[in-house]
């Protein structure tokens, strides 16, 4: 056979040539603008000529700090097209840790939203290795900044070569992106992507029992373009020509569903707290959403209650998905096979509550105590990942050897595996609560209470005890509509059915707002201390 190299500017070359009538929908502050795929492709490689014009070298890496919107997506290409590894800032870390990853990836261009100068303002003395900043405006003139030397993106690219010819003699291990974890311990961990490794993930996105990207598609992810590389879909979605809805910045709710409606999305992808925004605005406002085939959920286990809202009340399909920024990140989809449709309601919702099964190209193995565990749905074990979009170490990081071990990236995720193959994800390992020597799900204690009609989030976590080692603790966000209208004594009726009586939580705290990561993540150390503090407080 051939050796033909799988690389990320091939796919933008694939683009241009068969859908140059294809659109990019991108909204921003101003309005929504519509570039054909033709026009993304030039003002791509203008950008790529520009980057090379300011020094830009093969394996430089070149960081992105913005929403998602057009001028991103034409960074993911025009960057590796020359060579250049993209690095993708999280827009949601503090200070210090933005700080960290940019010097940590040698970061030797920033390309910025208009809206994050202040922010860079303040942090540029303390990046080492930043030569220049391209700021990424919707006004035609940038105002005053401190920072130097800055460029305005469109009167830079103006200057471009909208035919430079894309880097011809890539190898495809090189380097193409590079994104950090969300730091909810520690520092963040780099992960590498090889252009093979976006190549072929992106390939799975396509499989029908996968995603099931395809040309007939209109994609519109939600999910931040600085997490996981909005989960491989813009990359994919130029490949395969998709019509692109960019969301752009400061999305709410309401616009989402808007953008459904207008632009008839087909498949959106998202965390569980953006779906849970949409649900509350499809159930309070009329919107037209016949058009969606597909609600791809990941980043943390979305509760059955919700999915079974969306495909019942709303006839919208929910698919459930795994990954992490180390596996590109899609390893897992929940896809019912074809005899499990004939199912009853309840067995359907149940399973599609689960990660689902694994997606061809990756090998997995469940750990427990005494080794592989029984795929019977009961035992518990630790979930390890193999495959050629799986990372085999973090960039320069020490840590690589707790999670990267004989082959595997062990995730640190709990998880049981039923008799045909579907996994769910019990716990993290640090989460799963330990009471009189046994384990405790805070997943599914939080599934249930997020079932319950008047409580809009719920997170447990464990509490210290005397007796029992660990206790579990609920922490409440109710309904507008139901505030001071419920007990903590209905909650726990509520819970008590289902549950054994040792599982209940010993308490219920009603909460404002729960604590999340930067991509929307229960933060489990930040509400385990306020948890803590407030039981101090009470004496």
């Amino acid at each position: 056979m051939m050796n033909i190299q799988l690389t990320v500017p091939s796919m933008m070359e694939r683009a241009e040539k068969l859908f140059k009538k294809k659109q990019v929908i991108s909204r921003s502050t101003k309005g929504v603008d519509r570039l054909t795929y033709e026009e993304v492709s030039k003002r791509t490689r203008q950008l790529s000529s520009m980057l090379v014009e300011l020094g830009v070298k093969r394996g430089d890496r070149v960081g992105t700090f913005a929403w998602n919107h057009h001028r991103h997506l034409e960074a993911y290409f025009g960057i590796p097209g020359i060579g250049a590894v993209l690095h993708t800032i999280n827009i949601r870390l503090d200070p210090q840790q933005i700080i960290y990853v940019i010097n940590h990836a040698k970061d030797k261009v920033l390309l910025i939203d208009e809206c994050f100068l202040p922010l860079f303002e303040k942090i540029h003395h303390e990046l080492t290795h930043v030569e220049a900043y391209i700021i990424m405006s919707d006004e035609p003139v940038l105002s005053s900044t401190s920072l130097q030397p800055v460029y305005h993106y469109e009167q830079l690219i103006e200057k471009g070569n909208d035919c430079y010819p894309f880097i011809q003699d890539l190898d495809e291990q090189e380097p193409a992106g590079i994104c950090y974890t969300s730091a909810t311990t520690g520092k963040p961990k780099g992960v590498v992507y090889s252009h093979r490794g976006i190549y072929l993930h992106c390939m799975a996105l396509g499989l029908t029992d996968g995603v099931g990207l395809s040309e007939a598609d209109v994609a519109m992810p939600v999910v931040p373009m600085f997490h996981v590389n909005a989960w491989g879909l813009p990359f994919a979605a130029v490949w395969f020509g998709t019509t692109l809805v960019m969301p752009g910045p400061f999305f709410t709710p309401a616009i989402l569903a808007e953008l459904i409606q207008n632009e008839q999305i087909t498949i959106a992808a998202g965390v569980p707290t953006i779906w849970l925004g949409l649900l509350q605005e499809l159930e309070n406002n009329a919107y037209e959403t016949s058009s969606l085939r597909a609600l791809i959920c990941g980043g943390s286990a979305a509760p059955q209650s919700i999915i079974q809202r969306f495909e019942e009340k709303f006839n919208i399909p929910f698919v459930h998905a795994y990954g992490m920024t180390e596996t590109s990140p899609l390893v897992i989809l929940s896809r019912l096979k074809s005899y499990q449709t004939h199912q009853s309601s309840d067995e359907k919702f149940s399973l599609k509550a689960k990660q689902g099964f694994i997606v061809p190209g990756v090998e997995m193995r469940v750990i427990g105590q005494q080794g592989e565990v029984k795929w019977n749905g009961i035992e518990m074990g630790e979930l390890l990942l193999k495959g050629p979009w799986i990372a085999s170490e973090y960039y320069e990081d020490e840590r690589t050897n707790e999670a990267f071990k004989d082959g595997w990236l062990h995730t640190g995720d709990v998880v049981t595996v039923d008799e045909e193959g579907f996994v769910k994800i019990v716990d993290r390992t640090k989460d799963l609560i330990k009471s009189g020597g046994e384990w405790i799900s805070s997943v599914d204690l939080e599934n249930a209470l997020m079932a319950h009609e008047a409580i809009f989030e719920a997170s447990v976590i464990a509490v210290p005890h005397e007796k029992w080692q660990e206790r579990p603790v609920a922490c409440v966000v109710v309904k507008k509509e139901y505030k001071n209208q419920i007990t903590k004594e209905e909650i726990i009726q509520f819970l008590e059915p289902q549950f054994a009586k040792w599982w209940l939580p010993d308490d219920i705290i009603f909460m404002e707002e729960i604590p999340k990561t930067t991509v929307g993540k229960f933060l489990k150390r930040t509400l385990r201390e306020q948890v803590l503090q407030h039981y101090e407080l009470k004496g």
